[in-house]
């Protein structure tokens, strides 16, 4: 997925929820008028994106967000097929401009038939994760097209960099479509594709990944698993089997932790963790190890703890000092711009704009 691919992504021409989930109504299927071929996952012609689990080729598990599924094929019809579903999954369905956000709740096969109407001529089908993988993963299977239609390898992306972002719900993009108030029950609204990561990474035409966990600290947080347990893992949870760092390196990765350890610790009366800098600093020098070419962009930031927090600065301040004197390729950069919520899609944008306008000033990224 080149990078007009992926911003057409920002500016949906239709959302539609193919499958109900609670508090959403969706429209009736569209039934399919002609004769269907299938073309399974481990069809050569789909392109995949992203940290996938693929130890079976002809269903791939679309675990982090922000991975993506490419196709190019012909014909009028398009039918999606999903197995092995857990917790709640949500995809940016894209088909040329058209737009659909598609539902795939828990349970056995899904068939899910695209809403939109499609021309009889060639379409490039992107799909990308949108919700974030604590929520839940989906085995992709393939799509049927009709009858008769061909299908091609999309074109060769024109990417310039590739970029992976490590961080926790703010890097993830949870609740950047909710109201007022940050809400858990239905990740619709966590959207991925406005993160600040997915934004920074679009306008700077790079290849994407994203691990970040809601709740997740390096020493701290709210949910039981630490960064340092995940960051390399095929899932979001510790123990998991580790996923293959060679296969994909980044030019540069960021690392946005600190405001669980902060917030957490905080909100239930005690104090700073003790272990935050060390074990931040064993992160970053794992990273470095898995990624020996990277440059390295330590972030700070996004909401209250890392705008307003002095013991969270003064214990990430310890923690980069140690690591950019060791490092030429390791940088840091602190936003501006916070939230008291989680960052809605505005705050996603003007934390983009900070990143971007600060990227592009580096020599480090005139060269790449």
């Amino acid at each position: 997925m080149n990078s007009r691919r992926l911003s057409c992504l920002f500016v949906l021409a239709a959302t539609l929820s193919l499958i109900p989930v609670p508090g959403i109504c969706a429209p009736s299927t569209p039934s399919l008028s002609v004769a269907m071929q299938f073309l399974s996952a481990a069809d050569p012609r789909f392109h995949y994106e992203g940290r996938f689990d693929l130890a079976s080729p002809a269903g791939p598990v679309a675990i982090w967000q922000g991975s993506r599924i490419g196709l190019d094929f012909s014909g009028a019809q398009l039918v999606l097929h999903f197995d092995g579903i857990q917790g709640q999954n949500f995809f940016d369905v894209a088909v040329d401009d058209a737009i659909a956000v598609l539902s795939v709740p828990p349970g056995p096969g899904r068939r899910l038939v695209f809403p939109e109407h499609l021309g009889e001529g060639r379409h490039h089908l992107t799909v990308f994760k949108r919700s974030e993988a604590a929520a839940g993963w989906a085995r992709f299977t393939g799509v049927e097209i009709a009858a008769g239609a061909k299908a091609w390898t999309p074109a060769e992306p024109a990417y310039r960099l590739r970029m992976e972002f490590f961080g926790d719900s703010i890097t993830a993009g949870a609740c950047n479509e909710d109201g007022a108030t940050d809400q858990w029950e239905n990740f619709r609204t966590h959207n991925n594709v406005r993160s600040y990561a997915a934004l920074t990474a679009a306008a700077l035409a790079a290849d994407y990944r994203n691990i970040a966990v809601s709740g997740m600290g390096i020493a701290a947080g709210y949910v039981e698993v630490r960064a340092g347990q995940v960051w390399d893992r095929a899932y979001p949870v510790a123990g998991s089997r580790r996923a293959d760092l060679n296969a994909w390196q980044p030019d540069v990765a960021f690392v946005n932790f600190g405001e669980n350890d902060d917030s957490f610790t905080r909100n239930n009366g005690q104090p700073f963790p003790a272990g935050f800098t060390d074990g931040y600093v064993a992160l970053v020098r794992g990273i470095r190890q898995a990624y020996p070419k990277a440059q390295l962009v330590l972030l700070r930031g996004g909401m209250f703890g890392g705008a307003q927090s002095a013991p969270l600065r003064e214990a990430w301040e310890t923690a980069v000092h140690q690591l950019e004197a060791g490092d030429p390729a390791i940088h840091s950069f602190v936003f501006t711009h916070w939230s008291a919520n989680h960052p809605r899609v505005a705050d996603d944008r003007a934390m983009a704009d900070e990143l971007i306008a600060w990227l592009r000033a580096r020599d480090f990224i005139k060269t790449l």
